[in-house]
């Protein structure tokens, strides 16, 4: 297997910069054995069936991304997951200016600091900023910006109208750096059409990390290494999943997190912790029957993901057909409803 192998030519004119609007005004690409169909998100409930199950993330996405200094130098801060107890895993701009002790100073955030509590490695630190949350929270609303992709421009940061589009309408539970975009798409109406449908939905939460943004550098995709990311999946979501006539994980991201805590047999446990789960072609699924997900990057570990649950030819056949009929891709783009091969 190598990277090189999932490549495609994407035009750039096909990267969404807005959402659609209203949300649910987005296209659907169906892939199924029989191939690839075009539809509407609206057209979700009537492909669906009652006792189906779509399991959402509710993470909500946070201000993540800081600018510090030290003393004169300059550095940017990506914050990436908590680690409990003020502690945050971050990744760093000018990582090489920070040493172990150092303590740094949040930009626009008065009295804001974080000490350094090792050197840093590959780019990522170790950040202490204290046990207060609560002053921390109001720190990130004051000094902090949405983190956007790299592929939706914005010269001067997020928009006001970009703070609003980046959050699904499942989001509560602070803690991402990127939201689970597949979950964009819903509105209160296809919420409304999918329950008269008799289709229920159980709530996890994967905390997105800024892992979602790294490029894939090595030549052989297992030499890629996954940033951890914190999940949990509540007793009462493991038994709804598991009562479910069919699973259908509503982002890559409920899909890694129920895969992570699958049993021998299918069917989930209830989880609590961390996960680093990567999925390449020759995985094996054992709780997810169904995907709803965005259109990917080339050489991504998400399209190898979607690759690995749909089929590697199936996939790329699909993408073609996207390609081909101008389907929106990436954050702000159409989605696909995927069956498992």
């Amino acid at each position: 297997m190598k990277t090189a192998d999932f490549d495609f030519h994407l035009p750039e004119h096909l990267i969404a910069r807005e959402p659609a609007r209203p949300r649910d005004a987005a296209r659907l690409l169906l892939v199924g054995p029989d191939g690839a169909s075009d539809r509407a998100m609206l057209d979700l409930p009537g492909l669906l069936e009652p006792g189906d199950v779509l399991v959402v993330n509710d993470t909500r996405v946070i201000p993540a991304r800081l600018t510090a200094r030290r003393g004169e130098a300059r550095v940017e801060i990506l914050l990436n997951r908590n680690e409990g107890g003020g502690i945050w895993h971050a990744l760093a701009k000018n990582a090489r200016r920070l040493h172990a002790g150092d303590t740094i100073r949040i930009e626009g955030a008065e009295d804001c600091t974080a000490t350094v509590l090792a050197a840093p490695e590959d780019g990522a630190v170790r950040l202490d900023f204290g046990p207060d949350q609560a002053a921390l929270a109001v720190a990130l609303e004051a000094a902090g910006k949405i983190p956007l992709p790299p592929y939706i421009p914005r010269p001067d940061g997020p928009t006001a109208q970009d703070v609003a589009d980046y959050q699904t309408i499942f989001a509560q539970t602070p803690g991402a750096v990127a939201a689970p975009t597949a979950s964009l798409h819903f509105s209160e109406r296809l919420l409304a059409a999918l329950d008269a449908r008799g289709v229920t939905r159980a709530t996890v939460t994967l905390h997105v990390g800024a892992g979602t943004f790294l490029p894939m550098r090595a030549d052989n995709p297992h030499d890629h290494r996954i940033h951890a990311e914190w999940g949990e999946i509540t007793p009462e979501a493991a038994a709804t999943i598991n009562a479910a006539r069919r699973v259908i994980a509503v982002g890559t991201t409920a899909l890694r997190l129920i895969e992570s805590a699958a049993r021998d047999g299918g069917g989930v446990t209830p989880f609590r912790g961390l996960t680093d789960i990567y999925i390449l072609p020759g995985f094996r699924f054992r709780v997810a029957d169904g995907l709803m997900t965005n259109f990917h990057l080339p050489k991504s570990t998400l399209f190898m993901l979607v690759c690995a649950f749909a089929g590697e030819a199936r996939m790329k056949s699909a993408y073609a057909h996207a390609i081909a009929e101008q389907y929106r891709f990436y954050s702000y783009g159409d989605g696909s409803l995927l069956w498992r091969a």
